[in-house]
């Protein structure tokens, strides 16, 4: 079968649904790869580069369409794409079934079958073809490096000669995959940045980023994720109140807002109001990711960034990944590639359309001339926190009872450990001489001591525990070293074996500990 990627129609659109990475990928599959002259050309990627990589060129779109058996590509299909879709045919795309049901109904009467990139299910299998995230990712950072580049001033701050530049503060609302993104690059960028989002359990996730969890003083208990697909759950409107409460204390001292909160198929929530604009300082800007549905801040322009009267910037376009088109389509490209390999189990280059799947169920919006959207709810949900299972209460009694029968188990093992040392230990003095006994009796405490010690030591502190560990190695070195000249063979050997192992565990030490070090080091 042929898979063919078309040149975008739709206006300012520069991302590719193949690259030449993924068109080999394909061919591995057993597909033979087609892409439209051009296609690729605002990403980066020429003719040539394809050719090289053994894919054909299709002259036009009209001859593309008719020879690809499965269509790839990156916006849905326009009216004029729409009357190419004839029985058998496949089109992997963002489709957004819920807000095209017409296309969607045509589309399945011409009995051609759709995938929806933008309704894989969010589930740990499929993460791997979730092309919403991937976009998310790229517009989380493009919306820091777009807002820097209409802010008048350093995001980090500054001494200089010149006098002291404070650093900037950044404001994220909605801590999902953009929202994280935005914020590890506003944090690497040197701002003090702050997060907000209705899902408590972020707040580590955002912490470990490095900036600081904008908490509420109101008790609510949120819808799991698990049952939204992973998204944020609709808030109460005591709690929205709440939260534009928070956002209108804060507003004054933000110079920078990027809002990212939206759930597919729903219209964005007003989270940044008019008032709040107005109490910010001129210069500052403002980013709504969430603007090609109608935006988080009341005075988004989609598709434009305006000045308001007051000096505040909005920035309202909605193609950030589009901007970043090199990227972007190698992400993309990848989520389409990992969703063929699972179309195509035996690698033949033959689709198996296995609606059993969760996947290729949940992401199918047409299939054999019907509409199949939406989908049911996935056999696996999305990954949720387990509820803490209740744990009995017991007395003190009962509690006191076990920790005497654990201390009187203790006692007794640690008897019968020392009675048979102390047994092994008289058996090996009855033969041995009395040189070698008082060498053997601090070996065998020093292997005790340091059994003990060791095996006590929680697992986080291994790493710094290799320090004292080289150390005593250094020491067995030492010593293997000056007998290493015995007259001896037998401790001429066993020096050897010592310089050896002590050798390894030193060098070993050091490898280990300064890789744990890189971990923590900025690149």
């Amino acid at each position: 079968m042929i898979i063919g990627a078309p040149k975008e129609i739709a206006a300012d659109e520069k991302r590719v649904a193949m690259t030449p990475d993924s068109a080999t990928q394909l061919q591995k599959l057993g597909y033979d790869c087609l892409v439209q002259s051009g296609a690729g050309l605002h990403a980066g990627f020429s003719d040539a580069a394809y050719e090289k990589a053994g894919v054909k060129i299709a002259k036009t779109a009209e001859e593309l369409w008719k020879t690809a058996d499965i269509i790839s590509k990156v916006r849905p299909p326009e009216a004029d794409e729409v009357k190419f879709l004839k029985k058998g045919k496949l089109l992997i795309s963002f489709f957004y079934p819920a807000q095209n049901t017409d296309q969607m109904a045509l589309i399945a009467k011409q009995d051609a079958n759709v995938i929806a990139m933008d309704m894989v299910p969010r589930i740990s299998r499929a993460q791997k073809m979730d092309a919403l995230s991937s976009m998310a990712n790229i517009a989380g950072y493009r919306s820091v490096i777009e807002a820097g580049n209409n802010f008048g001033r350093f995001f980090t701050g500054q001494i200089t000669a010149a006098g002291k530049v404070p650093p900037a503060k950044v404001l994220v609302i909605g801590a999902g995959v953009a929202g994280l993104a935005a914020i590890g690059t506003a944090t690497s960028l040197g701002a003090i940045t702050l997060a907000f989002d209705v899902r408590p359990e972020v707040a580590e996730q955002i912490e470990s980023m490095g900036a600081e969890f904008v908490y509420l003083d109101f008790e609510e208990t949120q819808q799991d994720g698990a049952a939204t697909g992973g998204y944020a759950a609709p808030s109460s409107p005591e709690f929205r109140e709440k939260q534009l409460e928070k956002f209108r204390e804060l507003a004054p001292e933000i110079d920078i807002v990027i809002t990212t909160a939206l759930i597919p198929g729903r219209d964005a929530p007003k989270l940044w109001l008019a008032d709040m604009v107005a109490d910010m300082k001129p210069g500052s800007v403002i980013v709504d990711l969430a603007a090609e549905r109608g935006g988080n801040c009341d005075l988004t322009v989609p598709n434009e960034k305006i000045i308001t009267e007051n000096g505040v910037t909005i920035v309202g376009y909605t193609d950030f990944p589009s901007r970043m088109a090199a990227q972007s389509s190698t992400l993309y490209a990848t989520n389409i590639r990992h969703m063929m390999a699972d179309l195509t189990p035996e690698k033949d280059g033959q689709t198996v359309h296995n609606m059993e799947d969760d996947v290729i169920r949940g992401a199918t919006a047409t299939f054999d001339g019907s509409v199949t959207f939406p989908p049911p709810p996935p056999k696996v949900q999305a990954i949720a926190a387990k509820p803490k299972e209740k744990i009995p209460e017991r007395t003190a009694e009962e509690i006191r009872a076990d920790e005497i029968a654990a201390f009187k188990q203790t006692t007794k093992n640690q008897v019968m450990l020392l009675t048979i040392g102390g047994a092994a230990l008289l058996a090996v003095g009855a033969y041995a001489p009395a040189s070698f006994m008082q060498h053997f009796i601090v070996f065998v405490l020093a292997v005790f001591v340091g059994f003990q010690v060791i095996w006590n030591v929680s697992h986080s502190l291994h790493t710094p525990l290799m320090a004292i560990t080289n150390a005593i190695s250094s020491i067995i070195i030492l010593g293997a070293i000056l007998q290493i000249g015995s007259s001896s063979f037998l401790v001429t050997v066993l020096a050897g074996i010592s310089i050896f192992f002590a050798g390894i565990n030193i060098f070993g030490g050091f490898l280990v500990t300064r890789r744990m070090l890189a971990m923590f080091q900025k690149s």
